[in-house]
């Protein structure tokens, strides 16, 4: 369905969706915000209906919807996000109602989990429709990753679902899956200077004892990238921490507690490395946890990841403010923290032949023997 024909549809009356989770319908809401839950534990995190047909819980309703859906797709602080919102016909897409017609146009689909929306008479099985089972068009790629416009000859022959797994990943830097065989690669470029961050961050991290994306240098269309392996499948899904305090806020729970009980050591070890290397963008959509497609029950931390933002605030050995705790501490006190409570844990010695740049060479190895000293 067309983005607008979704815009005419949300406007002039849709009777219903269908929030699915592959082919279990976990909730259909209607237009007038009524709503019923069939799997209440299959919801998605961060989406909270509520039972009740007065005016205030379905305008909630609604808007939560909205919001849920426009989660869903990139945001206009993506780099070449208005190249690739006028490809596909949606530029002066900025309300989450605009927004969530741009998702509901490729059913909501994503890479990162296996939720999608139905709408009413649509039929298709998610067999039929996953980006897990069928190959992205490379067409999108020079929109995404460099903010080409789309040929003609490209436009005509690109589909809803070849476009969805770039518009449905967050982060703001470009970026573009394609698909080799049966495996999918996040490709990421932004500039030299992240470039060369996340594969040095990428190095650093390999010689810890934590479980992390390994991020390799590619090139694509003579321009330098970083790449990365998938970590999702019809499986498993990832799922941020903000979607998750969002979760918690509804039930009263802190999400924090959440962390500690299910993965405190991954979460320990993820201060200690952002210190290290000096990541400045673990906000709380840049981690979170994999869950098991099977219960939409979490498991564990997802592997560290995103590193194109390393190495900076790196003047001192204090580090930037923490970001993965609603404490008010530096880096290093997080850091400091996490080594008395989990050690080190450094598996592999670091080459000083890595660094191109010496201050940041010395930085880096200040901060190691800093934390060495506590463990």
């Amino acid at each position: 369905m067309s983005i607008k024909k979704n815009r005419h549809t949300l406007n002039k009356g849709w009777k219903y969706f269908d929030v699915m989770h592959m082919d279990r319908r976990v909730a259909r809401i209607y237009e007038s915000g009524k709503c019923t839950v069939n799997f209440p534990s299959f919801m998605p995190y961060n989406l909270y209906f509520e039972k009740g047909e007065d005016t205030e819980t379905c305008v909630n309703n609604l808007s939560n919807f909205y919001y849920w859906c426009a989660s869903r797709v990139l945001t206009l602080d993506r780099k070449y996000a208005k190249e690739i919102l006028n490809s596909i016909g949606a530029i002066q897409a900025c309300t989450d109602r605009e927004r969530a017609a741009i998702a509901i146009s490729y059913r909501a689909l994503s890479l990162i989990d296996v939720y999608w929306v139905r709408a009413r008479g649509d039929e298709k099985t998610f067999k039929e429709i996953s980006l897990y089972d069928h190959s992205l068009s490379t067409a999108f790629v020079d929109v995404s990753l460099k903010g080409k416009a789309l040929t003609v000859a490209n436009t005509e022959l690109i589909k809803s679902q070849d476009q969805a797994g770039d518009i449905g990943t967050p982060g703001v830097a470009p970026k573009a899956w394609i698909r080799k065989g049966d495996t999918f690669y996040l490709l990421k470029d932004g500039d030299e200077r992240d470039v060369s961050a996340e594969l040095l961050a990428s190095k650093i991290v390999s010689c810890f004892d934590v479980a992390h994306v390994c991020y390799e240098e590619a090139v694509f269309d003579d321009m330098r990238v970083s790449r990365c392996e998938i970590i999702t499948s019809k499986a498993r899904s990832i799922v941020p921490i903000e979607y998750f305090e969002i979760y918690c806020a509804n039930r009263g729970k802190r999400v924090l507690d959440l962390v500690l009980k299910k993965d405190s050591y991954a979460y320990y070890m993820m201060n200690i490395l952002d210190y290290l290397i000096g990541n400045t963008d673990r906000h709380w959509g840049n981690w979170g946890f994999v869950v098991d497609n099977a219960t939409n029950k979490p498991l564990k931390l997802y592997p560290l990841m995103d590193f194109n933002k390393a190495f900076t605030s790196y003047e001192t050995v204090e580090g930037a403010r923490v970001q993965t705790t609603t404490a008010r501490m530096s880096q290093r006190m997080a850091a400091i923290d996490a080594v008395k409570t989990v050690g080190l844990n450094q598996i592999k010695e670091i080459d000083p032949a890595w660094f191109d740049d010496p201050k940041i060479a010395e930085m880096f190895f200040a901060r190691l023997a800093l934390l060495k000293e506590q463990a």
